[in-house]
């Protein structure tokens, strides 16, 4: 691949592209993790993690991935044996029920077509059905990255609630946390799984989970074995701004400076303008004649879309076209999606052009390659951003 002189389209569903004023905090020198300054730049992450997962309980942060952050929900709430209920959503809701068995929990996973949401009727049915009280969990992917499809958070606590059920509520938000609309507190989570490197606008590196005085009550009389995840040695040096082992330093500087990103946009802007990038880049596909991923309205990811590739093509081989042709890349299709999807991210440090410059690149890309469509996908976008303006007010006469 020839050298390229401008900027590469960094169009995944995460990592995302990093702003430059996270790099330049990042850029920080290395600090004393045992002394003052680290203990106020500790205070200050852990107080405002609260503000984006939404809730005045406690997060705590590992130097790890989110798969990481996945293993400490797991581990300080569960024993060996129970019985929890998860859907199949997607690639990343099956790795989570992977990880579960390996840790010898039992999984009630309730196929899917990989085109939906996990389904609010069917987690109230299970419940209700469990009379014995055996589910100790309902563990649900909100933002599934390999589909494009969110997950009705709230209405599946409500589910729960409905059947009277005391299992606890855990949500994946790795791809969802600060792009999509999303409250802990108010929707009754118990334990909210995150990473850094998608929504958080950082490289990756730091996991998160955010748990409820149920969660922690559940860890007091677990059974599995954890030393690194475990949240009461995290709790305890917390309060004071440090953690038991050596954190990420410089990426916390970098968290401090994302966290202060979104905060000065405002979450409820965050997550409109990520609303309004989905909607102007479904446009874009509908006006090209291909097929969204996703079948629900009400379960469009802001995040993603995920493209069906017209039979007979081959979405790698698109992608490959699209980076040797214009430095952009796409995401890949997953597991039973390889070579059937592709998937344009639209999250983090995305603007109206940014977006147009990746549509305009995945245009290109389609008749570069020979993929059957329509022109026109960069307007129908532009139309959909000018629509949307017109109905906010937000279009000034000069």
């Amino acid at each position: 691949m020839e050298a390229r002189s401008s900027r590469h389209f960094l169009q995944i569903p995460g990592p995302s592209p990093v702003p430059d004023r996270v790099l330049r905090a990042i850029a920080m020198p290395v600090i004393d993790h045992r002394g003052p300054t680290f203990a106020d730049l500790g205070k200050e992450v852990l107080e405002g993690c609260r503000k984006i997962f939404q809730t005045s309980g406690p997060v705590v942060i590992y130097p790890s991935s989110g798969t990481g952050a996945w293993e400490a929900a797991i581990a300080n709430t569960l024993s060996a044996g129970d019985r929890v209920l998860m859907v199949e959503t997607g690639h990343f809701a099956t790795l989570w029920r992977q990880m579960a068995a390996r840790w010898k929990v039992e999984v009630d996973f309730v196929p899917g077509d990989w085109r939906h949401g996990v389904p609010p009727e069917v987690v109230r049915e299970k419940l209700q059905a469990d009379r014995e009280r055996a589910i100790k969990a309902v563990m649900v992917v909100h933002n599934e990255t390999s589909t494009g499809v969110t997950s009705r958070i709230a209405e599946i606590r409500k589910a729960i609630d409905e059947a009277g059920h005391p299992a606890l509520l855990m949500v994946d938000t790795i791809s969802s946390l600060g792009s999509a609309d999303y409250r802990h507190e108010d929707w009754g989570v118990d334990v909210t799984v995150s990473c850094s490197q998608k929504g958080l606008m950082l490289p990756p590196g730091l996991g998160f989970n955010a748990m409820s005085e149920k969660a922690l009550k559940a860890g007091e009389s677990n059974d599995l074995p954890r030393s690194y995840w475990d949240w009461r040695d995290m709790l305890k040096p917390n309060a004071q701004g440090f953690f038991p082992y050596t954190p990420s330093t410089n990426l916390l500087y970098g968290l401090k400076e994302a966290i202060a990103m979104l905060l000065e946009e405002g979450l409820d802007n965050v997550f409109a303008r990520h609303q309004r990038l989905a909607a102007a880049t479904r446009a874009a596909v509908e006006a090209w004649g291909l097929e969204v991923l996703c079948l629900d309205e009400r379960e469009h990811s802001p995040v993603l879309t995920a493209v069906v590739m017209p039979e007979g093509h081959d979405a790698d081989r698109f992608r490959k076209i699209v980076l040797e042709n214009y430095d952009m890349s796409l995401g890949t299709g997953l597991a039973k999606l390889a070579g059937k999807v592709f998937r344009i991210g639209h999250l983090g440090e995305t603007n109206e052009l940014t977006l147009l410059g990746a549509i305009s690149g995945v245009e290109m890309g389609l008749k570069d390659a020979g993929v059957p469509h329509k022109p026109g996908g960069v307007q129908a976008a532009m139309d959909s951003f000018h629509n949307q303006n017109l109905r906010a007010g937000d279009i000034r006469a000069a």
